[in-house]
């Protein structure tokens, strides 16, 4: 939907035929409206969530760093929720849109459970999501979410995005900062992992992605699914995390360390 038809504005207001230097970041449809000086009309976001399958279940990790456009609007954000006890959904869009359609997915779930004496299979969610989705393709509802679960054909994951399409697979990282988490898992990534080593290359995933993605920080949040149910590991931060992995346990240098003690030290002789 054009902007104009958002505001209630039929013809561009002021010297609309005149487009400035300033208004030059400006979307083709924004040029030549009364913007305030200094407001940005971008809604950019990012994040970096990701899951994958292995002989111990399924992992599931995200950063918790909610963005508005180049603003951090929440640095503990969750980006991993639950469905049922036995599925969790990674959010990545729109905050609004994905709390809203992970509750009622959840309510779906609930009432499916109600009714037929059993849970609703992993891939019977994702179908259901897509579908009601698809409604709104073309809109601004913007969600694209991965579904892990366990149900009785075992382990498994689905991606849905908003505009209905939906699909199926044994790793999939969402967000700005999967390219960046992408590289870590597909270097590291086999199906015979043990549960410490899945834990690791998933938190090492997305470090190493909020590290290069300005968009994804904060936190990591890790989960386990598991045949009796998921269980959430653990938070951990990642800026002690990622710089952790340069192994101050065995005497190695941190990047930079150095570096801040004499800055530091200068500092305090300057002013004695």
């Amino acid at each position: 939907m054009a902007l104009q038809a958002v505001c209630g504005l039929s013809e561009p207001r002021g010297p609309a035929a005149a487009i400035s230097p300033s208004d030059a970041w400006l979307p083709t449809a924004c040029r030549g409206l009364d913007v305030p000086p200094g407001c940005r009309l971008e809604s950019t976001h990012g994040t970096t969530t990701l899951a994958f399958t292995f002989r111990h279940g399924v992992i599931v990790a995200a950063d918790t760093r909610a963005s508005c456009g180049p603003l951090v609007a929440c640095p503990f954000a969750e980006k991993v929720h639950p469905v049922h006890s036995h599925l969790l959904a990674t959010t990545s869009g729109s905050s609004a849109d994905c709390a809203t359609w992970v509750r009622v997915l959840a309510r779906e779930c609930r009432l499916y459970e109600l009714r037929h004496g059993h849970r609703l299979t992993v891939a019977g969610a994702a179908k259901l999501l897509s579908t009601m989705l698809y409604r709104f393709r073309g809109t601004d509802v913007c969600v694209a979410s991965t579904l892990c679960g366990w149900d009785r054909n075992g382990p498994a994951l689905y991606y849905v995005y908003s505009d209905g399409s939906r699909l199926q697979g044994h790793l999939f990282s969402v967000g700005s900062g999967s390219p960046y988490a992408y590289g870590v898992l597909d270097a590291g990534y086999h199906h015979e992992m043990s549960v410490p080593e899945a834990y690791d290359l998933a938190q090492r995933a997305v470090s190493h992605a909020t590290h290069r993605d300005a968009y994804s920080g904060g936190n990591v949040d890790l989960y386990h699914v598991q045949e009796g149910g998921w269980v959430k590991v653990g938070r951990q931060d990642v800026f002690l995390f990622y710089y952790g992995l340069y192994g101050r346990g065995d005497g190695k240098q941190v990047p930079g360390e150095e570096e801040e003690r004499q800055r530091d030290s200068s500092g305090k002789e300057d002013e004695g």
